[in-house]
Parts: structure tokens; C-alpha cells; sequence
């Protein structure tokens, strides 16, 4: 450490990371939060970016300044350019929240197709691991659905066994729009099963009869389970009436 930063509070990478408890810090004068931000900013460190983002994490009143605060904090990400990226991927994979500004940012700096394996990346990890919040999955499921993209399917498969009806609800509808077929059972299993709640069984009818999925080995269990518009044509599969 040199003289000069035994002055300014450290190093470039340190002193980004000491300002972090500034960024995050959601009760008192928000200027101080504010001038941290914009310190961040000036820095070039990728440490500065990860504590930029760090700001997406807490809510603050009153929302108007939340709003301004956010939006200033990833127009700041956004201007580190390709730099950027390893940390705001980073972000993805760890945190729990703000999983549409990572995404946000990631569709400014990165093409379709990057983003697409960002969130299959971060899906795969997801399916391996337990996560409280739904929040996450969700947000993820949502921005894959009606992607044409064949790493999409294999990943959002192990979602139907969620233990949310949230997550299971967005994962059918990401998959109504594959025919992918090792997906037929699973959904038909869920569908089927005593314990899956009726909003469930309605997106899991949806989703096979976008899918052109026969219901063969289910008729059965399946037959009393159809609401409207909702039907069984004679060829075994789940039709929508217009």
C-alpha cells in the first residue's frame, strides 16, 4: 500500500469492497449512499462492479429513490462494458435476489444466445441445489419460456419437482412449447398426482396440450381431471377448444 493510499481508505479493489456497507446501507442520509455509488463508478476494478451490484439486493424508501437509485447503479454496471460480465454472471450464480437486473444487464452487454447459456448455467445449478425463495427460479423459467434453444428443455425438466407451485407452474409453461419428449411423463405424473394443487393441474394440461403429448398409460387418472376448454380428442391427446 502505498502513501497515497493510506489517505483515500486503500487500493482501488479495497476500497471498492469497503464501500460496500455504504451501497447497501438502507436507513439514514441516502447521500451517503449515493456518493458510493457514484465512487464505484469512477473505479475500474471489477470489486467495484460486484459492489454495484450489491445495490440491487435492498429496497429503500421512499420507492421513487429505490427506483432512481437502481437505475443509476446499472447504467454505471453497463458503462464497465464487457468487464462487466464476469461479475454480474458471478452475481447470477450466488445471489438469490435481483435476478432480473443481472439478467437486464446481461441483455445489454452479451448476445441472445450468451445470455440463454447464463441462464441455462444458472438453471443447471439451481436444479442441484435448494433455494428458499422461488423468486429466482422463477424469474429464470420466465425468460427461457418460448426461447427456441435446445439446451432450454434438459435444465427446466427438474423444476416439475419443485417444492413450489410457482416454480412447477413456470417450468410448464417453458416447457409447453418443446416437444421434447422425455417431458410427456414427468408432466403427466404431475398431473396426476393427489397432492398437486388445481392451478398446477390446469398449467400441466396446458402445457401437454401445447406439447401434442399423448396422455397413453394416464387416460385413466386423466379423464376427470380436464376442465374447460380443455378435452380428450380420439387420438389420445389433450386438446384446447376455441
Amino acid at each position: 500500500m502505498g502513501l497515497l493510499d493510506i489517505f483515500t481508505g486503500g487500493s482501488g479493489p479495497d476500497k471498492a469492497l469497503k464501500l460496500k456497507s455504504k451501497v447497501t446501507q438502507k436507513y439514514g442520509d441516502p447521500a451517503t449512499r449515493q456518493k458510493a455509488i457514484e465512487q464505484l463508478g469512477d473505479m475500474k476494478f471489477p470489486e467495484a462492479v460486484s459492489v454495484l451490484l450489491s445495490r440491487f439486493t435492498i429496497t429503500v424508501d421512499p420507492l421513487t429513490t429505490d427506483a432512481d437509485e437502481k437505475e443509476r447503479t446499472f447504467d454505471l454496471v453497463k458503462s464497465f462494458g464487457k468487464d462487466a460480465v464476469p461479475p454480474i454472471t458471478e452475481f447470477l450464480g450466488k445471489n438469490e435476489a435481483a435476478t432480473s437486473w443481472a439478467l437486464r444487464l446481461l441483455g445489454e452487454l452479451l448476445t441472445e444466445d450468451e445470455v440463454l447459456g447464463a441462464c441455462v448455467e444458472a438453471l443447471r445449478h439451481l436444479s442441484a441445489h435448494y433455494t428458499k425463495n422461488p423468486e429466482k427460479k422463477v424469474v429464470l423459467l420466465h425468460h427461457v419460456t418460448g426461447k427456441a434453444d435446445p439446451r432450454i428443455a434438459p435444465v427446466v425438466l427438474p423444476f416439475l419437482e419443485d417444492m413450489s407451485d410457482d416454480v412447477k407452474i413456470a417450468a410448464l409453461k417453458a416447457l409447453g412449447s418443446f416437444k421434447y419428449e422425455p417431458a410427456r411423463e414427468p408432466m403427466l405424473k404431475l398431473l396426476t398426482a393427489d397432492e398437486t394443487a388445481r392451478r398446477v393441474q390446469t398449467s400441466a394440461l396446458a402445457a401437454l396440450a401445447e406439447g401434442g403429448f399423448s396422455v397413453d398409460g394416464y387416460q385413466t387418472k386423466v379423464q376427470p381431471l380436464l376442465v374447460e376448454p380443455y378435452a380428450l380428442g380420439q387420438d389420445g391427446r389433450i386438446q384446447r377448444r376455441a
